[in-house]
């Protein structure tokens, strides 16, 4: 069976990534790209809008590519598409705007507001240690400053300079 992770944003921004596997992705499989459905699903009250998605391998769902197929398409821009000179297309692989078994990711529009809950402190009452009061750091002595003489780095010899090149002697013939 399929598995998804579902990302539902809601109307303030705040985003909840929640996993689904087997029999709770069936309601999904078959909806497209702007369909409405229950928010029951990822346990929230109300409807959930599809906003997109991406495979296995990161290609995006594109929502003017009708069905399920993965197809090379020229695209000028867009989803699938980084910002381009203008009038240039390019030809790209996108994934059509229904949902099939090989779609790992799925994006929603929440139409209310999530309550993010904050996890809740145990209160267990554990002997508690008094604090262990540092011991006051004691400066380090500084020892007597030996003046060490200072050496002198080899002087480089300049480079030897090339004897003059003899031209060579004409013989008389």
């Amino acid at each position: 069976m399929a598995n998804f992770k579902l990302t539902v944003s809601d109307i303030k921004g705040k985003s909840v990534t929640k996993e689904l596997k087997d029999n709770d992705v069936n309601p999904l499989l078959g909806l497209q790209i702007g369909n409405d459905t229950d928010a029951s699903i990822v346990g929230l009250e109300g409807k959930m809008k599809v906003t997109g998605g991406s495979d296995k391998s990161g290609i995006p769902m594109r929502p003017d590519l009708h069905g399920m197929a993965r197809k090379h398409i020229l695209i000028p821009k867009g989803v699938g598409l980084q910002d381009t000179v203008k009038g240039l297309r390019k030809r790209k692989l996108v994934r059509g705007n229904t949902i099939s078994e090989e779609i790992y990711q799925i994006n929603f529009r929440y139409d209310g507001e999530m309550k993010v809950e904050s996890p809740k402190e145990e209160v267990t009452e554990a002997p508690k240690e008094a604090p262990k009061k540092e011991a006051p750091k004691k400066e380090p002595k500084e020892a007597p400053k030996k003046e060490a003489p200072k050496k002198e780095a080899p002087k480089k010899e300049a480079p030897k300079k090339e004897a003059p090149k003899k031209e060579p002697k004409e013989k008389k013939a």
